[in-house]
C-alpha cells in the first residue's frame, strides 16, 4: 500500500513537471516560428519577384510551373505553393497566439502545431523552471491528473480483486 503511494505521488510529481513545461515549449516554439516565417518571407519575396520579372502573377507563374513539361520544373511548382500555404498558416498562428491570452497560446500550439517546426523545438527544447502563474497553474493540473489517474487505476485493481476474491468464495460455497 505503502508503495502504491509513493508510485501514485511520483506519477503526479512527473506529470506535473511535464506539464508544466508547456508554456516554456510553446514560447520556443513562437520563437522559432517567428524564424521560420522570415525565412519563408525571403523565398515567396524571391518568387514574386521572379514572377514579376517574366509578367506573371503568384498564381500565373504557379499554374505555368504546374503545366510544364519538365518534370524539375512541376515539382519546384509544389514546393513552392508548399511553402507559400505553409507561411500563410504560421502567420495566422502566429497571429492567434500575439493577441491570445497566456493559457490561450499553450491551447493554439496544441491545436495545430507545425509538425517541422515542433520537431525542431523539441530537438533543441530546454527545460525552464516555471516561474509563470501559466506554468504553476499548468504543473499543479498536470499533478492533479497524474495523482487521479495513478488513484483511479489502483481502485479498478482494488475492485476487480475483491470481484475476484467474492466469486472465488461464492463458487467454494456452492
Amino acid at each position: 500500500m505503502m508503495l502504491a503511494r509513493v508510485l501514485t505521488l511520483g506519477v503526479a510529481l512527473v506529470s506535473g513537471t511535464a506539464t508544466s513545461q508547456l508554456p516554456e515549449f510553446a514560447q520556443q516554439y513562437r520563437q522559432r516560428m517567428g524564424g521560420a516565417i522570415d525565412a519563408l518571407e525571403v523565398v515567396k519575396a524571391d518568387f514574386v519577384a521572379d514572377a514579376a520579372a517574366t509578367s506573371r502573377s503568384v498564381s500565373t507563374a504557379l499554374d505555368h510551373m504546374a503545366q510544364s513539361g519538365d518534370e524539375f520544373v512541376q515539382l519546384r511548382g509544389e514546393s513552392i505553393e508548399r511553402s507559400l500555404e505553409r507561411l500563410d498558416a504560421l502567420r495566422a498562428q502566429q497571429l492567434a497566439m500575439t493577441g491570445a491570452a497566456a493559457f490561450e497560446r499553450v491551447w493554439i500550439f496544441l491545436k495545430e502545431p507545425d509538425t517541422k517546426l515542433s520537431k525542431a523545438t523539441w530537438d533543441d527544447f530546454e527545460p525552464a523552471v516555471p516561474v509563470t502563474a501559466e506554468g504553476g497553474v499548468l504543473a499543479g493540473l498536470g499533478f492533479a491528473v497524474g495523482f487521479f489517474v495513478l488513484h483511479a487505476m489502483g481502485l479498478i485493481g482494488r475492485v476487480r480483486r475483491r470481484r475476484k476474491h467474492q466469486q472465488k468464495r461464492l463458487a467454494k460455497a456452492q
